[in-house]
């Protein structure tokens, strides 16, 4: 299990993300145990609260994801590492044509238990919308497929999908330890505001398959 200390929590807190805004300059602050500020009309339930359907299954063993799709929203994308940059925020996918999601390497890997921290943007400069454009639209109960690098195939349900502003992102509750997989996805959202936007969306989803 992968455990985040209350001291790193806090270093994420204040580095902030740099998340799916297309632009330089659009942060997203945080604090340590600061809670949404507004739920997405699908569903204001917590992170911890699964879906009728979903089941808990056992975690699966560590393996850099290579692959993304949630067929609800059209997302089929391929998987970069991102780490720190060098003043401290958690870097992002480039600005290009070529649009990809990113897996924040100091989280657990897809299925691993622990919360598996995946970005993308919404929108890409001029080259338009980002790989995670329809990421709000996501409901409850929807499937999204992580393919890992060692051929394995990690399904998990969505259980909760929130637009919060970025002065209270909920940090802990994205980062912070929990007894189970989950994945967490996010991205820029909201009303834009010069180079950025206002608001984050963030996904919440639990572990509910896995096979080759």
């Amino acid at each position: 299990m992968s455990r985040v200390s209350g001291r790193a929590l806090a270093g994420l807190a204040l580095a902030a993300l740099l998340v799916g805004c297309g632009g330089p300059g659009a942060t997203t602050g945080s604090a340590p145990g600061s809670s949404a500020s507004t739920s997405s009309s699908s569903s204001s339930s917590s992170s911890s609260s699964a879906p009728p359907a979903a089941k808990q299954v056992p975690a699966v063993g560590r393996s850099v994801p290579v692959a993304l799709r949630i067929p609800a929203v059209g997302v089929d994308t391929p998987v970069m590492k991102l780490g720190l940059a060098a003043g401290g925020t958690v870097q992002v996918p480039p600005i290009q044509a070529h649009d990809r999601a990113g897996w924040y390497e100091n989280s657990p890997t897809p299925g691993q238990t622990g919360p598996s921290v995946i970005l993308g943007h919404v929108t890409v400069g001029a080259y338009g919308d980002g790989v995670f454009r329809h990421l709000g639209q996501l409901r409850r109960g929807e499937r999204i497929e992580a393919r890992l690098e060692n051929g394995t195939t990690a399904v998990f349900t969505v259980t909760d999908v929130r637009t919060v502003a970025k002065a209270n992102f909920p940090t802990k509750e994205v980062y912070g330890n929990v007894d189970r997989p989950e994945l967490r996805l996010i991205t820029c959202g909201g009303e834009r505001t010069g180079d950025g936007y206002r608001d984050n969306v963030i996904v919440f989803a639990v572990l509910t398959g896995s096979g080759h």
